[in-house]
């Protein structure tokens, strides 16, 4: 495996990741722009959600970059592989979609959190959680059909690693429920 560029990738999207996390926290405790006369600036939340989907596009670039380099795939094994790996990715995506609204969400409400509104997250963030493991699992059978059972499993672990990397880094930059209030 190449140790040295997976290291180095996984610093870059480490590094991606906790410069866009702060985003949420600053969305949630920003007071809304006044406007100027004139001027014409988009409001907070479109720049944030800009910023949020090219974050997330250069972390699937740097994960793809990841992977290629890792999977010593042939020719012909990469002909079939990238094919399902765009479509995985397309789903994941939108999985990931879910998961950044409920960010925001939790970012909106987190000074005024309610108990319902906690439990509330915590179903939404575990069905989350399950959709990924699920996809993950159901596209097993479709790599294993491009390439071998253990090129597969190299992707499994690649992919499974990847994405506890990135949970780790955003549940490192949102804050906790505070009890207190």
């Amino acid at each position: 495996m190449h140790i040295k560029k997976m290291l180095a990738v996984v610093v870059c999207i480490s590094a991606l990741v906790c410069a866009g996390a702060p985003m949420f926290g600053q969305a949630a405790q920003q007071p809304a722009a006044q406007s100027v006369p004139g001027t014409s600036a988009p409001p907070p939340s479109a720049n944030l959600d800009r910023d949020i989907q090219l974050l997330r596009e250069d972390v699937r670039s740097q994960k793809k970059q990841l992977v290629a380099a890792n999977m010593n795939l042939t020719a012909d094994e990469a002909t079939k592989f990238w094919p399902v790996y765009d479509q995985y990715t397309a789903e994941a995506g939108k999985i990931g979609d879910s998961r950044v609204a409920l960010i925001k969400e939790y970012a909106q409400s987190y000074a005024t959190i309610t108990d319902a509104q906690a439990n509330d997250f915590m179903k939404r963030a575990a069905a989350i959680d399950q959709q990924f493991t699920a996809l993950r699992s159901k596209y097993v059978p479709q790599f294993e059909n491009a390439i071998s059972a253990k090129k597969t499993a190299l992707w499994f672990q690649l992919d499974r690693r990847l994405d506890l990397l990135i949970n780790l880094q955003l549940a490192a930059n949102i804050p906790l429920v505070d009890v207190s209030k």
